[in-house]
């Protein structure tokens, strides 16, 4: 495996990779694959970090600059200097179809605490569901390992897992299980799937969560009515919740997350059945009690990974969302003014392949994942 990659100097704020700056000179090294590409706002190169990957799922680094990548297989190892090791100490995966090991977030306190965070699908009664475990890092291991909650009742078939991990800043933990492709459990406020958990970082139920104290929902459910929830994050600035998710044939969407709230599914989506292309429900604005996306996209691009760039090395994106598409393998920048979608572009249409994630680097670089069993992780700098 082929990697290149140089520690970088740098302190992490957050789990979402929210990062402090560094001197534009001291970035990871690696090979240059796309020169110039010209975009609207900004020009910029394509630099690949890493290849050779087995279906890459998550990046994320800690404050040294050491990075953490997770391989849906059932791998995740420690990048450092410009060696890849792979960490024993994971738990039970069980990697088939969509499943196996996902999302990785490291803790905004990592430097006092040592917490990472993962998802991944865990064996459930001869079926599979989304699990979210902590663990700290040791040499070559993940040691203290903490399974915080898993899906119950465990489903097949095995798809629609969510799952991503983010950390609002109060002592919580959010993340996504998906319908895991049997839609009905996303209005089942007695089941986990097709929804947004808030935990407390130990895994237990926060009192303020929205459903919290009644006898017939879930305590743990946040926000429900989602399909399969692949890019979540806190905005650097307000701290709201952005998500997106799969739609059917199209019908995918962008959200705003708010504790309590209906997003739809499969109630109510713009999109479509796959072979006989009818309508599924109600579209999510004839019904004012579900939530309607900031913005929906039909044909589905098959979102998934997201980050709202922050940093200063392309002021001309600053505040925009970054969207990765499985489908027609491309990057989404997506403009917003406060709430508001005020326009879009595509980047890198078929030049990398399937976009898994995408996150802003603790240099002002944004960092994206493809998925392939060839995979390889990217960075997207500047051209001056």
């Amino acid at each position: 495996m082929a990697v290149f990659y140089v520690i970088m100097i740098a302190f992490f704020l957050s789990a979402c990779n929210d990062g402090l700056s560094v001197d534009p000179e001291v970035l990871p090294e690696g090979e240059v694959v796309l020169e110039s590409v010209v975009s609207e706002d900004a020009t910029f190169r394509v630099v690949r970090v890493i290849d050779d990957l087995q279906h890459p799922w998550g990046v994320a680094w800690l404050p040294d600059g050491r990075m953490l990548l997770t391989e849906r297989p059932g791998r995740m190892s420690l990048v450092e200097n410009q060696s890849m090791t792979e960490l024993d100490g994971l738990p039970e995966i069980r990697a088939s179809g969509q499943g196996g090991l996902l999302d990785v977030a490291v803790h905004p306190d990592y430097a006092d605490n040592g917490w990472i965070y993962f998802t991944y699908s865990a064996p459930v009664d001869g079926n599979t569901g989304t699990s979210l475990a902590r663990a700290r890092l040791g040499n070559g291991e993940l040691t203290d390992l903490e399974i915080l909650y898993t899906e119950e009742p465990g489903k097949s078939p095995g798809r629609h897992y969510g799952s991503r991990i983010v950390f609002p800043g109060d002592g919580t933990v959010l993340f996504t299980i998906g319908d895991r492709g049997q839609r009905s459990p996303s209005q089942d406020l007695n089941d986990p799937a097709g929804s947004t958990l808030r935990l407390n970082e130990d895994g237990s139920i926060p009192n303020d969560n929205p459903f919290a104290g009644r006898n017939d929902v879930l305590p743990e459910i946040y926000s429900y009515g989602h399909r399969n929830a692949q890019g979540m994050v806190v905005h650097p600035e307000t701290g709201v919740i952005w998500q997106h998710e799969h739609g059917p044939r199209g019908g995918d969407e962008l959200n705003i997350i708010r504790p309590g709230e209906n997003y739809g599914w499969p109630d109510a989506t713009y999109g479509v059945e796959y072979g006989s292309r009818r309508s599924i429900g109600i579209e999510p604005h004839e019904d004012p009690d579900i939530v309607n996306p900031l913005t929906e996209w039909s044909p589905s691009i098959a979102p998934s990974g997201m980050t709202i760039y922050h940093g200063d090395r392309f002021p001309g994106w600053s505040g925009d969302v970054f969207v990765g598409a499985l489908a027609h393998r491309h990057i989404r920048r997506v403009v917003v003014e406060g709430q508001e979608v005020v326009r879009q572009e595509e980047l890198l249409r078929d030049e990398l392949g399937r976009i898994r994630d995408l996150r802003t680097g603790p240099d002002g670089n944004i960092y994206v994942l493809t998925d392939h069993s060839g995979g390889g992780l990217y960075r997207l700098e500047p051209v001056e």
